[in-house]
């Protein structure tokens, strides 16, 4: 068995979890429309740069138009809800529920996919949720808008990822990546003027900073899930708790608490659960967890995917 892919995942996620540090820092002087106009501005070149590359022929029109319309609402909230919640909760706290994604698209699987979810994933599915109300700890602690960002960040993640199992193999690329990044632009925008607020140079450099985080992040994944397989690489992603503790310990004086850290250990542990039994021969047909290879809770990321269906790694 190749480990290696772990350790370039370990890398990427760290990456990944440092972009998210930079969104709560510059989250504090600027709102989520911005941040998320002039990151998809950034990211523009770099995207497309990896398109170019994309052989296929073909146009833009989407061989799905619903299911893609869908898809780039998801994205577009999905973005918008992670910077938000980035920047008003604990680091740790936003990983820990976002962390339940994988229960989400279990459940998910089923009425869009098809998938045949059998006892042992569903009690793991049960546990994860447990996990989710000891961390939120519902009536001992008051619930705010950044908790259901975050709550609301791991339900369209979710469910963006099953529309591109869904659907994946007959779009192109192109059509995946592009409708979501243009759909931010011009939302973004838009909401931006709400509450604009002129970036000195260096914070645009900040900006410019989380789109090559973004994209880094993204490449150093894709040749993890080359190098190893899925079953190696998708676990790493809960590295980003270890970061985001330390992180957020050091720059932003937060410290996590024991329900936090226990809430976070069970939907882990669920998380490791659904992935072994996906990737038990026999036991999934689908294992839409295992291929949810792209980490979506930003707009500077691309989506992994896609790129790893042209070179056959499905």
């Amino acid at each position: 068995m190749n480990i290696t892919g772990a350790f370039y995942a370990l890398f990427a996620f760290a990456v990944f979890a440092t972009h998210d540090a930079l969104i709560k820092y510059l989250g504090v002087s600027y709102s989520p429309f911005q941040m998320i106009f002039f990151s998809t501005l950034f990211s523009f070149p770099l995207v497309t740069f990896m398109l170019m590359r994309d052989k296929n022929e073909g146009n833009l029109r989407p061989v799905h138009p619903w299911w893609t319309l869908l898809r780039t609402v998801c994205a577009s909230a999905n973005a918008m809800c992670a910077f938000y919640a980035f920047t008003v909760l604990p680091l740790a706290q936003v990983y820990a529920i976002l962390f339940a994604t994988p229960l989400l698209i279990t459940i998910m699987s089923i009425p869009v996919l098809g998938e045949r979810v059998g006892p042992h994933r569903w009690a793991a599915v049960f546990v994860g949720l447990v996990g989710v109300f000891v961390v939120l700890r519902p009536g001992a602690t008051e619930l705010s808008l950044g908790h259901l960002a975050a709550l609301t960040c791991a339900f369209v993640g979710g469910m963006a990822s099953i529309i591109v199992r869904k659907v994946g193999s007959e779009e192109r690329t192109v059509v995946l990546m592009l409708y979501p990044m243009v759909a931010n632009f011009v939302i973004m925008g838009a909401l931006m003027a709400i509450d604009y607020k002129p970036m000195p140079l260096g914070d645009l450099g900040g900006i410019g900073a989380l789109a090559m985080l973004g994209f880094t992040g993204g490449v150093f994944l894709i040749i993890a899930y080359k190098a190893s397989e899925a079953a190696i690489v998708a676990p790493m992603q809960y590295s980003q708790i270890i970061w985001a503790t330390f992180f957020g310990a050091l720059f932003f004086g937060e410290s996590i608490d024991l329900p936090t850290i226990l809430g976070a250990s069970i939907i882990i542990a669920s998380g490791l659960y659904i992935v072994f039994r996906e990737s038990k021969s026999g036991t999934s047909e689908n294992t839409p967890v295992l291929r949810t290879r792209s980490r979506a809770s930003s707009a500077t990321s691309f989506r992994v995917s896609p790129f790893l269906r042209r070179t056959k790694l499905k």
